[in-house]
Order: C-alpha cells, then structure tokens, then sequence
C-alpha cells in the first residue's frame, strides 16, 4: 500500500513513511524532483546495466585500461573552470552524517571545509536523510542549534565555520520511500535536489555555494550524466550556469584509468578529485573478484604505501593539477583514544606520517574523521604548504601505467585478518540498522566502506581457498568455525541482551549470505537497506 500526496497523482510515499517533512518537501520541491527523475532516471538505470557489462568483460579476463577512444581527451591542454574563492584552499577537510550534533562540531572544528555525508556514513533511513536535509538547510541559515541532555549544554555556530560540501548517495541506490509513477527514486537526484533546492539562493547570499561530492562514479558516461542534471538544475532554478561546483571521489578502480576524461565531462562544475581509498580498495578487490591472481592481503596491510595505491594517488595528483583543479587526499580514519596517552601517540603519529606524505606528494588537502584530529592534519599541511594550494605541483616527470594502477598488493593473509573482517563487518552492520552509520570500532571511524571491504575479502578468500600465512587453508569449515567463534567474542563484547536484538541478528545474518554466496552482491547497502 501506498499513501498518494495531495500534489500529484505520480507522486507516493512507502506506507511506513509517518513523517512527509512538508516543510522539506514542498509542493515546489516534489515538482523539482518529479523533473529530475522523469527526465534522468532512466538513463541512470542504462549506466548501471553499463556497469554490470563491464563486470561481465572483468569477470571473463579482461583488466582495466586507459581508453583508446578518449586519448585527445587525455592529450589535450585544455582546463576546467575557474575555482570559487572558498574553495581554492581545503587543506583540511573533515567529514561525518548529516546528524545535528556533528553538522555544528564539523563546522566549528577548524577544519576548511566540511562533507556532510548522505551516503558512507550515513544510514539512509528515510528519517536520517529527511532530517539531514533540515540540518543543513538550518546550518546554510546559520539558525541550527543543539541541546544536549546528557551533559546539559547546547551546541551552536561559531562566527567563522567551515565551508560545506555535501555527499549524495550514489548512483546504485535508490530512495524506496518516494516514488514517481511507481518506481523508486533514485537517491542521487533525491538528495541533490532537495539541497539545491532549499539552499542555493541563500548559498550564494552567504558568498559561497552549491558544492557537493559525487560518489562512485566508475565511468566518464556518468560524469556526464551527473553534468547533465545540473545543468538542467541551473536552468529549471534560474541559477547561473557554472555556479554549482563538485568534487569527484575516485573511489573505483575504473574511475582511474579514466580521470581526464571524468573532469572534462564536468569541466564547467569541477573543481576537484579525492582519493576515497577504502572504497578503492573495495573497488580493486570487487571488479577483479573472478581473476584468481588478484588476491589482496589482510586489509591492515593494503597502505597507501602499497605500490597500486601511490600510483593511483600520483595519478590523482598530476591529472588534477594539469586540469587546474585540486587533488584531495584520503581519510584518517584514527579517533582520539582516551585515558591511553601512549596508544593515543602512536594513533597519532600515524596519522601525522600519512598527511606528511601526501602534502610531500603534492595533495592540495586531506580528510579527517574526528575534530580531534584536525588541528593536527592542519599542522601537517601548514608546515609543507605555505600557499592556498599546490597547484604548481605537476609532476610531469612521473609516468603512471596500467600496470602500475593493477600491481598485486604483497602480503599475508592471516587468521587474525579474517577473525577482524567478520568482527568489524558484524558490528558496523548491526549499528548502520540501528540508524548509525559512522561508526567507532576499535579506535577507528568505521563507515560502510570498510564494511565493504571486509566482507569482501572473506568473500574472495574463501571463493578462492587460500592458504594463510600459518601455512592452512581457509575453506567453508574453517570459516565456519572462526565465524561461530566471533559470535561468541561479539556477544561478549555487546552484552547478551544488546546481541539478541533484531539488529544484530539480523546483521549476522547479512554478512554470512554476502560472504558464502556463490554470486557476489555489489553492494552490502542494497541488502541492507530492506531492513531499515
């Protein structure tokens, strides 16, 4: 059963909606995103049946590779647009949900701009994006507050804040809450949407604007489509053409072998890539599930050091700066750990050793987790980059190959990886049902794409029997028996009464079918998402 809206006949809300946010979606808003849909839904879903193709020509051998089609692309000396003033320095950028509480601390962090994140860390409850949506329309308006009970304080802006980027989900998912002529709305056009629509006037009032991150785009096809849909936006809004601005997160393998092609698709909007390392990692291990040499170490092992990522990061680094837009490292996922000064100190100094190198390398900012950690990073950047960027930077003399982006990580793959991977991916599981997608796990920020990777490398392993460095093989019983055995540390760790809930139940049961299933799943979200 669906409940019609009294503004159109196309228009239906799941019957589990209770709230419809009027004051988010207006009758001006539906209108919007009834355009957005009719006119780029379908082509959406032709990019995603691109997209499984192309899994189909990797899964029978066929690797990466930089296309033949698109070299004048690659060879050209053209640029993309001009970068707004507030966003030519983004040294230190910090992330997190769109919650209330952590909207007010990321803008007031010190940090130079903020992601406020629809999609990884995010649990995309209709709720949790609905009122995400009110948050961030109530920070543009500089009215958001927050009291906290629990320690008797409330939370407001600070005079200066960070400037604000917000994260769509991506393009494989979909809102199944709303739906125009009985399909669901795609979850990109939903979350863009709305933003734009609510903020864009007061944006530019505020001398700032429109700017997002877009996610996992694994083809130039679908920088041109996302091109499309703004400028379509600008125009159905009376916007000035070029005044939307985005950052493309190279989180899949494919997106790499094609980044020049990605910025002139959306050479009037870009200003900006950034290394999304866990899904990369996610990505790398995904799309060469079916080649049976490409198997990836334990996670811990698979750095930015590792041969593949520092070829993918340079890479990043050189296209960026001869398109004049800005290359953005990867997330510190550390957290503060208190009551412990020295594990704090090493956590830290990892931290601290991971910013240094990619300022040296030549990243105009980087990502942070926590607050906590902003100083720090900022620090780090403050000491090697004196200007607002690195532009300048070019790195003409280094030339990155296929088989550079392709080398095989070296490492062991270990008892205790495989006994992490189940742990972490059960309990991130369990808290993103619970509406929490962000996600403290052994001092570090977990979100859903470590949970990604983590499934899917016991998915890998076990598919492939490997041998661990104990010199065993990991098979079906084997796995059997360390995932009985995590169940146990689990149910120790969350109390008995906490383990048997709906959510944890239910998150054992997601990760063991993700895991033995003979068909890999692309997305642990699309399974997950029924339940929430």
């Amino acid at each position: 059963m669906k409940t019609q809206t009294s503004i159109s006949q196309t228009i239906s809300f799941t019957k589990d909606v209770r709230n419809y946010y009027p004051e988010m979606l207006t009758d001006e808003v539906l209108e919007f995103l009834e355009a957005l849909q009719n006119r780029f839904n379908e082509r959406r879903l032709r990019l995603l049946t691109k997209r499984e193709e192309q899994q189909q020509l990797f899964d029978r051998g066929v690797t990466p590779a930089f296309l033949e089609n698109t070299k004048e692309i690659r060879e050209g000396n053209w640029v993309a647009g001009a970068i707004p003033k507030d966003l030519q320095d983004r040294r230190v950028e910090i992330t997190g949900p769109v919650d209330r509480k952590m909207i007010i601390n990321a803008l007031n962090s010190g940090a130079k701009t903020f992601m406020a994140d629809f999609e990884d860390s995010n649990a995309p409850s209709w709720d949790n994006c609905l009122q995400g949506q009110k948050n961030l329309k109530d920070a543009v308006n500089r009215t958001i507050s927050y009291y906290s009970p629990k320690n008797e304080r409330t939370y407001e802006l600070n005079r200066e804040i960070a400037v604000l980027i917000v994260r769509t989900r991506g393009l494989h998912l979909n809102e199944k809450h709303m739906l125009i002529h009985d399909k669901e709305v795609s979850a990109a056009l939903f979350d863009f949407g709305i933003y734009l629509f609510h903020n864009h006037q007061r944006l530019q009032a505020n001398g700032t604007g429109a700017y997002y991150y877009l996610p996992k785009l694994e083809h130039y096809e679908e920088a041109i489509w996302w091109n499309d849909v703004i400028d379509f936006s600008e125009t159905y809004l009376g916007m000035k053409k070029g005044s939307v601005k985005v950052t493309v997160l190279v989180e899949t393998i494919t997106a790499s072998f094609q980044l020049d092609e990605i910025i002139y698709a959306l050479k009037d909007h870009i200003v900006g890539l950034n290394c999304g390392r866990w899904d990369y990692i996610f990505s790398y291990i995904k799309k060469m599930r079916n080649h049976k040499d490409f198997i990836v170490p334990d996670r811990d092992q698979v750095t930015m050091t590792s041969p593949f990522m520092n070829a993918y990061s340079t890479l990043v680094i050189q296209r960026c700066h001869k398109r004049n837009i800005l290359a953005i490292g990867g997330m510190a996922a550390q957290i503060p750990i208190k009551g412990d000064e020295e594990r704090n100190a090493k956590a830290f100094e990892k931290v601290r050793i991971d910013k240094e190198r990619e300022v040296l390398n030549g990243h105009d900012g980087t990502w942070v987790a926590h607050p906590g950690l902003v100083a720090l990073a900022m620090q780090v950047f403050n000491a090697n980059m004196p200007g607002l960027n690195q532009l300048d930077v070019h790195k003409n003399e280094v030339t990155i190959t296929e088989e550079d982006l392709l080398e095989i990580p070296k490492g062991t793959i270990t008892e205790e990886g495989i006994r992490k991977n189940i742990n972490v991916g059960i309990h991130y599981i369990a808290t993103w049902l619970g509406g929490n997608g962000a996600v403290s796990i052994y001092n570090l920020m977990e979100d859903a794409a470590t949970a990604e990777i983590s499934r899917t490398q016991i998915w890998q392993w076990l598919k492939n029997e490997v041998t661990l460095d104990d010199g065993s093989i990991f098979n079906k019983r084997r796995f059997n028996t360390l995932f009985e055995d995590e169940l146990l540390i689990i149910k120790k760790q969350v109390g008995e009464q906490l383990f048997i809930k709906e959510n944890y139940l239910n998150a054992i049961s997601i990760f063991r079918r993700l895991v033995i299933a003979n068909d890999f799943e692309e997305f642990l979200t699309t399974r997950a998402y029924q339940y929430i």
